[in-house]
C-alpha cells in the first residue's frame, strides 16, 4: 500500500503562484510549505495516472484493486507476472468467454500449457430441409493437458476454471495426462 513519503517534493508548489508580493511573507512560505507536502503525494499520482490504470506498471495493491473492477481472479498465490497477464487479458477474455477459443486462452493463461479440447457442438448448413443437425444433442466439452508433471497442476482449479468458463448448461470433464513427447534436447 502506498503511503506518503517524507520530503517528497511537489510537482506545482503553492507559494510560486501567488503573486511576487506575498513571496517575502513567512507564514505563507511555512503554511504552503505545508500544505505542497499533503497535496504532492495526491498531484503526482494524478499526474501518473495512465500508469496507475495499466497492468504492466500498476503496484501490486492497484492491480488486485483493477481485477476487481475487471471481474476477473488475479489472487495472490499466483505469481505477479501471471496476476497481471490475468488482469491485462480481461476484456479479451470477457468477449470470447463460453467460446472454444476462450476456453483455450483461459486454461493456456493459467496453466501454460496448450489443451486439447473435444466440444459436443456443431454447426452447418444443408440446401435441404431436415438435413442431419450437427454435434450431438447433449453439450459437453472435455479438456486433456498434456504435461511433463501431471502432479504440478491443481486439477480441482482446473476444473472451477473451466466450469467458469463454460456455458451453464454445458458438461465438462478435465484430465491431466503426462505428456508422451520427448524432450527436446
Amino acid at each position: 500500500m502506498r503511503g506518503p513519503l517524507p520530503g517528497l517534493p511537489t510537482p506545482h508548489p503553492l507559494l510560486h503562484r501567488l503573486p511576487a508580493l506575498y513571496l517575502e511573507h513567512d507564514f505563507l512560505q511555512r503554511f504552503l510549505g505545508a500544505l505542497d507536502e499533503v497535496l504532492a503525494p495526491v498531484l503526482l499520482t494524478l499526474d501518473n495516472l495512465p500508469a496507475y490504470l495499466h497492468p504492466r506498471t500498476a503496484p501490486d495493491d492497484f492491480v488486485a484493486w483493477l481485477a476487481g473492477w475487471l471481474a476477473v481472479e488475479a489472487d495472490a498465490e499466483r505469481p505477479e507476472d501471471q496476476r497481471r497477464a490475468v488482469v491485462a487479458e480481461a476484456v479479451t477474455r470477457h468477449r470470447l468467454r463460453g467460446t472454444l477459443q476462450g476456453l483455450a486462452a483461459a486454461v493456456r493463461l493459467e496453466t501454460g500449457a496448450e489443451p486439447e479440447i473435444d466440444e459436443s457442438g456443431g454447426a452447418s448448413w444443408s440446401p435441404a430441409p431436415g438435413g442431419a443437425l450437427p454435434g450431438s444433442a447433449v453439450p459437453r466439452v472435455t479438456v486433456r493437458l498434456r504435461v511433463r508433471d501431471p502432479e504440478r497442476h491443481d486439477l480441482a482449479r482446473l476444473e472451477q476454471l473451466v466450469a467458469d468458463e463454460v456455458p451453464a448448461h454445458v458438461a465438462y470433464r478435465v484430465e491431466i495426462l503426462p505428456t508422451t513427447e520427448e524432450p527436446a534436447p
